[in-house]
């Protein structure tokens, strides 16, 4: 039989708050494997897992919206492949907007040394007459 955990259980075990359960389960991220009497939350392992693997995706910088759209994967097969192959199609989209960003920064400073030698030339050729 699988052990359930109540949300204070399964946040401290995944090491965030209960708050953030609840968060994730709005999102559609996370589920309570059963609600019993009063309305209680049980977690299982599989939903441990999956806290786990969130905060793994998170560390690789995808949005919560991003590993909303991939999550599920990781867990249809015991390879998890179609994930990681949705995972790495990610990576390359944030790999190619970080080499966008990174070139325009490059322009920008290029800009800016070419405004700052025009401006310090000026100044010096005023300063000078």
């Amino acid at each position: 039989m699988t052990e359930k955990m109540r949300i204070g259980e399964l946040a401290q075990k995944a090491s965030v708050t209960p708050r953030t359960i609840r968060y994730y389960e709005d999102l559609g991220l996370l589920g309570p494997s059963e609600r019993e009497g009063k309305g209680f939350r049980y977690y299982t392992e599989v939903e441990l897992a999956r806290l786990r693997k969130i905060d793994a995706l998170k560390g690789l910088g995808l949005s919560l919206e991003e590993i909303r759209s991939i999550i599920d994967l990781f867990f249809e097969e015991p390879t998890m492949l179609r994930g990681k192959q949705k995972l790495l199609e990610i990576l390359h989209n944030h790999l190619q907007e970080t080499d966008e960003k990174i070139e325009a920064l490059s322009q920008f400073r290029t800009d800016l040394q070419a405004n700052i030698a025009r401006i310090e030339q000026y100044i010096e050729e005023v300063s000078s007459q």
